[in-house]
């Protein structure tokens, strides 16, 4: 089963990174032009070019956000390393955070921005990477949770 979940693992991160580009690169070209799409009376499609984080903290600091990515991305493989051995929802948590990350840097850096779209009317306009980001981070949590310490 060990052997499976190596070759799962970089399959899994390089399936969510594709879904994040191509539902990106979607919306720059079907939707920019148009600006936005209701689909439903709670959700919508909206272009927005977000240089800030989440709910837009830090407009205009691009190249902090590189850096910080960066440095993040860097952590999560070193402690993928460390608990590799850990609880599997650590693992796949820690690979869904990474996938995401990777995602919105790629945007960071090749546009100077990130491409959001998901847009429920209520909370901030997001996109696939973020949602693995916050699908990751709460198995993760979940994961490091239910992990016995060693005193």
């Amino acid at each position: 089963m060990r052997k499976l979940s190596s070759f799962a693992a970089p399959g899994a991160f390089v399936g969510i990174f594709s879904l994040d580009r191509l539902t990106k690169t979607l919306a720059i070209e079907r939707l920019k032009p148009v600006s936005e799409i209701p689909l439903l009376p709670f959700f919508h499609l909206t272009y927005v070019e977000n240089t800030g984080a989440a709910f837009g903290m830090g407009r205009s600091r691009n190249g902090f956000f590189i850096v910080l990515t960066a440095a993040l991305l860097t952590g999560v493989f070193y402690l993928r390393r460390k608990w590799g051995s850990g609880s599997p929802w650590a693992r796949w948590g820690l690979l869904a955070v990474a996938a995401g990350a990777a995602g919105n840097l790629y945007d960071r850096i090749v546009y100077g921005h990130v491409i959001d779209f998901l847009d429920f009317r209520v909370w901030p306009v997001f996109n696939v990477a973020d949602s693995s980001i916050t699908v990751g981070a709460a198995c993760l949590a979940w994961g490091l949770s239910r992990t016995p310490t060693n005193p």
